[in-house]
């Protein structure tokens, strides 16, 4: 078992010309291992390259795959598993120098890995672009390898697309804020081809869910929730 305390958290939100921005930073972590964690929490890769564009059948339902980088993978992860049609949402390790990175490696910010949530949704139910629209509104886009006190490059803001739709997608919407200037500095995220995805360690995935009442946990996450349900009510579970 891991426990893993944030120490400094920033929030604060933005609105201007109609948009909401809600801006959030995990702070410093210090990480205390259990040497007994089973070897099943390693890292390991749940998808190669070739199987990027193709869509996922669940019964009669084509699901599709996104993947985001908003910083710590914590929080990203309890804002996609509000929304409906998303089926799942995941934490792990996108791309990368190496394959089956550790967290402690990650977080060197020298491997090449950008913490990310890997998304599984339903088309018919939520589209790329409403995903999309969330990623934008609910991190900072203009911080370079930094989300408020957490700083390298493994935080990055970036968008992994899986085809060229979600490219065309992700470069029209960061056009288009960057041209409103709803924030007074240029958007910074990365949109990148999703080449290798890993899955972190079990210990990360559905951190909310199952440590909601840790510190953090309301410190970072519940105020984030909270918006997040008022921007947008109607499109969560």
């Amino acid at each position: 078992m891991v426990v893993k305390m944030k120490i400094t958290c920033v929030m604060a939100s933005v609105v201007m010309a109609g948009f909401l921005c809600v801006l959030c930073s995990c702070g410093n972590s210090i990480i205390v291992a259990n040497p007994a964690a089973k070897a099943t929490d390693s890292a390991k890769v749940i998808d190669s390259p070739k199987d990027e564009n193709k869509e996922k059948k669940t019964g009669e339902v084509k699901m599709e795959t996104a993947t985001f980088g908003a910083g710590c993978f914590w929080c990203v992860e309890a804002v996609f598993s509000e929304l409906k049609g998303v089926k799942s949402a995941e934490s792990g390790y996108c791309n990368g120098l190496f394959p089956d990175p550790s967290y402690e490696q990650v977080c060197t910010g020298t491997t090449g890995h950008a913490e990310v949530i890997r998304v599984e949704f339903d088309p018919q139910v939520i589209s790329f672009e409403t995903l999309l629209e969330v990623f934008w509104k609910t991190h900072d886009p203009t911080t370079l390898n930094r989300q408020g006190a957490d700083s390298g490059t493994q935080y990055r803001s970036a968008v992994f697309y899986h085809n060229d739709a979600q490219k065309i997608a992700a470069e029209k919407w960061k056009k288009k804020l960057d041209a409103a200037k709803i924030w007074s500095n240029p958007i910074v995220t990365e949109i990148t081809k999703a080449e290798t995805f890993y899955k972190a360690e079990g210990y990360h995935q559905d951190y909310f869910k199952l440590n909601g009442r840790a510190p953090y946990c309301q410190a970072v996450i519940v105020p984030k929730l909270d918006k997040l349900r008022t921007v947008f009510k109607d499109k969560l579970k």
